[in-house]
C-alpha cells in the first residue's frame, strides 16, 4: 500500500487502468464525470513505476483483472461491479460527498 498511498492520497476519485482504451474504465470515469466529479486516471502502462503499482495492487485486489481500481476519498471501493453495486443501492452520491468528489447532487438535473 505504501506505492499506491501517494497516489490516492487527498484526491477525491483515482481510478488505475491498463491502458486508456479500456472500455471498463472508460465508463467508470464516465459515470463519475456524469455526477460531477473529476477522477484522476492513473494509467499502469504509462506510469514510470506502473509494475510495481500494479503489483501492489494485487495485494490488495482480490478480483481478477485488478484494474480498475477505484479509490474513493483514498478508500479503496474495489472495481467497477463494485462501484454499479454502490450506484444501484443509491450510495455512490454519498460516498463522493463525503470524499468531496462533488458537493451535492440534485437528482432533478
Amino acid at each position: 500500500m505504501d506505492t499506491i498511498r501517494p497516489l490516492v492520497d487527498e484526491k477525491p476519485v483515482v481510478i488505475f487502468s491498463r491502458n486508456n482504451s479500456d472500455p471498463i474504465s472508460h465508463s467508470m470515469k464516465q459515470l463519475f464525470t456524469s455526477y460531477g466529479a473529476n477522477p484522476v486516471v492513473y494509467e499502469l502502462n504509462q506510469l514510470p513505476n506502473g509494475q510495481e503499482v500494479e503489483n501492489a495492487l494485487d495485494q490488495i485486489v482480490v478480483q481478477t483483472p485488478s484494474v480498475p481500481a477505484i479509490f474513493i476519498g483514498g478508500v479503496f471501493i474495489g472495481g467497477a461491479n463494485d462501484v454499479i453495486g454502490l450506484q444501484i443501492r443509491g450510495e455512490l452520491v454519498q460516498k463522493l460527498i463525503d470524499a468531496r468528489a462533488i458537493w451535492f447532487w440534485n437528482r432533478n438535473q
